[in-house]
């Protein structure tokens, strides 16, 4: 092995490391919820208006989160942010065990959501400096970070079928599901703060200042902005309700468990698959494409029934829809010098969790009425398909020359 592969190999080891971070903050602390909601709604009698309310609430503090990041980032730095915003995610997921009222589980909801921000968006940072030391592979680099929510989504997915059995006999069984998944994440968070003394050594280009108080112009960026909105607004909607519409459909919990553990195994795949297009296109190519793909596999679930097709909905829908996220981190490592990289991802992720607060109540509010969730659903992939288009609006700019 040459000099550049062993880097390139140590590079990976670490990304795969941080990584763990995208598993707590997303693919457990948030996706866990899905698979949740359905013995959570039955045993506490709430509507689909409600159960949609929980993941809204858990948006409403992912946005609390993202704005106040900037600040954490400049005042303490990305690692403390990365390891302190992990442990937080993980106490206060547990807490959800303890409660069985609305009122102190959305709160619970909304802290659990800043705590996840910090943690999401400080690992992106540190994920597009670890790119910056190999531009050629940052895609790559970058897609291996964000996969890591496949991660979290399939070590739920085996892990809470068989809890809620286990606890099948306990009053809220499915608070069992909670703290044994709280664990896992507290887990990670050692590893995670092993990782992150590792990366100090490094020295990336962008490493020289977290960008607190340099200029982002939201106008440069408003097509992929709005673009990433409807990205929020459509996806969320389609994770927190499609494991509760294959059971409404009579899906078997063996089915549900296959399709919900090959949806994150396909979230880590993408990585590899998507890498070349996040590295090619410097403008809003692939925000609109990969938004474009979600809406088709959001819409499947509800127009079909057919077993097959409602497995290629997940796993196109898990090949997907994390890259989305990472094609937004590459479009500011495109276009931006690194002193404003935090303050372009933190641009990109308030928007996001502003849909995401749209999302969840929305469609939670159609599956009420007439149509049910099927319908809901196909409003979320409109809205992915709405992201599409404008997402396409966004160029270059002209100062990326030179940045890549």
């Amino acid at each position: 092995m040459n000099l550049q592969q062993a880097s390139f190999t140590r590079l990976v080891v670490l990304a795969l490391g941080l990584a763990l971070g995208a598993a707590v903050s997303l693919g457990v602390t948030r996706f866990a919820y899905g698979l949740l909601l359905p013995p959570m709604r039955a045993d506490l009698q709430w509507s689909y208006t409600l159960a949609g309310a929980m993941n809204t609430a858990n948006a409403l503090g992912y946005l609390i989160g993202a704005l106040a990041t900037p600040w954490l980032l400049h005042r303490v730095g990305p690692l403390r942010v990365l390891v302190g915003g992990a442990a937080l995610a993980s106490v206060f997921m547990g807490l959800t065990g303890f409660f069985t009222e609305a009122a102190p589980l959305l709160a619970q909801r909304v802290l659990a959501g800043v705590a996840s921000a910090w943690l999401f968006i400080a690992g992106g940072l540190l994920a597009a400096r670890l790119g910056a030391l190999m531009p050629a592979r940052s895609g790559f680099l970058l897609g291996i970070y964000y996969g890591g929510t496949g991660l979290g989504i399939a070590l739920s997915a085996l892990m809470v079928p068989a809890l809620l059995e286990a606890a099948s006999q306990r009053p809220q069984g499915w608070a069992w599901a909670w703290w044994a998944l709280a664990l896992a994440c507290l887990a990670a968070t050692v590893v995670l703060a092993r990782v992150g003394r590792l990366l100090a050594s490094l020295q990336a280009p962008a490493a020289q200042g977290d960008g607190a108080g340099a200029r982002f112009d939201w106008r440069d960026f408003a097509p992929g902005l709005a673009g990433y909105t409807m990205f929020g607004v459509g996806y969320i909607g389609y994770m927190t309700f499609v494991i509760a519409l294959l059971r409404e459909q009579g899906v078997s919990p063996a089915r549900i468990t296959l399709f919900y553990a090959l949806l994150g195994v396909a979230v880590m795949a993408s990585s590899r698959i998507w890498a070349g297009l996040l590295d090619r296109y410097k403008g809003g190519q692939p925000l609109a494409l990969l938004n474009g793909l979600l809406g088709v596999a959001a819409v499947m679930p509800a127009v079909f029934t057919a077993w097959p097709l409602v497995l290629a909905s997940g796993l196109l829908f898990g090949g997907v829809f994390l890259s989305v996220v990472a094609s937004t981190t590459a479009l500011v490592r495109h276009n931006l010098p690194p002193s404003q990289w935090a303050a372009g991802i933190s641009a990109f992720t308030i928007v996001f969790a502003a849909g995401q607060i749209v999302g969840p109540t929305l469609v939670g509010w159609i599956g009420d009425g007439p149509g049910g969730l099927a319908r809901g659903l196909v409003v979320s992939a409109c809205a992915l398909w709405a992201g599409s288009l404008l997402a396409l609006r966004q160029r270059p700019l002209p100062r990326a020359d030179g940045l890549t």
